[in-house]
């Protein structure tokens, strides 16, 4: 229980820090009924797992957020930020027990499935990288995505941008408000792209209302923005027809790497992704990687963008920062850059080269 706990108060202070007040103060009513031995302590109780990698209290929070967007309980859909922008914590924590002591089941299978974000706004780090790649890779393109989700991100370049030069006219794709600090991003070039495929060990469905429910229910209540972005992104994936293929990240890539390499440029890609598998699996994706890189032959080449944590990407101890990084291959040479510091949530992005 008490790693529970402190998994509660974690969350709460990154909420805070990453812009939800009402998540923060939500975790924290709940960190405070667990200290208690209340509802969300009996909930809780028994844990399987680690609560930290798990995000235990943010699957309570989704299951929450989820019975107020359906109005599976209407006391609280009424006191939610989705139907009041004057919420009150102390309206809606008495809501909040009730709910958990009439329909604790449900919340606890809503709970068995870890969060899955699927955050958009990352896809301006990503187009960054990709502007990047296709000024020192030839066309087409081929998009490998990793951890995909509901593979919204598959769809970046059909998205529209706040950067004042990748303003493009007629795109119907979400809006993506990135503040760009630093140097210039490179140009927008409509790049050719020969195929799109991704991966998720428990892939969601742009189609699906219980999919969709899921994503929408882990965007945290009081950002409306995010939402709103999302609903746009999914009813773009669901338009394109875009699809994940449910698989084990390691076996995927060497599947999808195997062989010789298309003409162009292949491209193995993720956000926020790597620091989840285990350290085995991780290892053999990095091998799949170079190994395919090895085999790169005269325009056949190959790109490994990563939107991630400094400390994975390139092992530097103690980094706090997320990092866009590119590693290219070309003819078995490989050259390894990391292009921009960038904000786990893609409020900003400070381009480095």
């Amino acid at each position: 229980m008490v790693l529970v706990l402190e998994e509660f108060r974690l969350q709460s202070r990154f909420c805070a820090e990453f812009g939800s007040r009402f998540t923060s103060e939500l975790l924290a009513r709940g960190a405070d009924d667990i200290e208690a031995g209340g509802p969300v302590a009996q909930l809780i109780d028994g844990w399987q797992g680690n609560p930290r990698a798990d995000a235990v209290s943010l699957r309570w929070a989704g299951a929450l957020h989820a019975a107020a967007l359906t109005g599976r309980d209407t006391a609280l859909a009424a006191e939610y930020p989705d139907a009041r922008g004057d919420w009150s914590m102390d309206r809606i924590w008495p809501a909040v027990i009730a709910f958990l002591q009439h329909d604790d089941a449900w919340v606890r299978d809503f709970m068995r499935s870890p969060p899955q974000t699927n955050e958009t706004a990352r896809s301006t780090g990503l187009a960054a990288g990709f502007m990047w790649l296709a000024q020192h890779s030839p066309e087409p393109f081929h998009l490998f995505e990793l951890g995909a989700s509901a593979g919204l991100n598959l769809n970046w370049d059909r998205f529209a941008y706040a950067y004042p030069a990748w303003r493009r006219a007629g795109v119907a794709g979400p809006f993506m408000p990135t503040e760009v600090r630093g140097a210039p991003l490179p140009p927008w070039r409509d790049i050719a792209i020969a195929s799109r495929a991704a991966c998720d060990q428990n892939p969601l469905d742009a189609a699906n209302p219980d999919d969709r429910l899921r994503l929408r229910a882990y965007v945290w209540a009081d950002q409306t923005a995010r939402l709103e972005r999302l609903l746009a992104a999914l009813d773009l994936a669901q338009a394109t027809g875009v699809k994940v293929e449910k698989a084990d990240a390691a076996v995927w890539t060497r599947r999808a790497l195997a062989g010789e390499l298309p003409q162009g440029t292949s491209v193995i890609y993720h956000s926020v992704f790597l620091q989840y598998p285990p350290r085995d699996v991780r290892d053999s994706i990095l091998e799949a990687i170079a190994a395919a890189g090895a085999r790169t032959s005269p325009g056949r080449r190959l790109a490994w963008l990563s939107f991630e944590p400094e400390s994975v990407i390139t092992g530097q101890p103690g980094s706090t920062r997320y990092v866009l990084h590119v590693a290219a291959w070309d003819e078995g040479r490989r050259s390894d850059v990391t292009l921009a510091e960038v904000d786990p949530h893609g409020r900003h992005l400070t381009w480095l080269v």
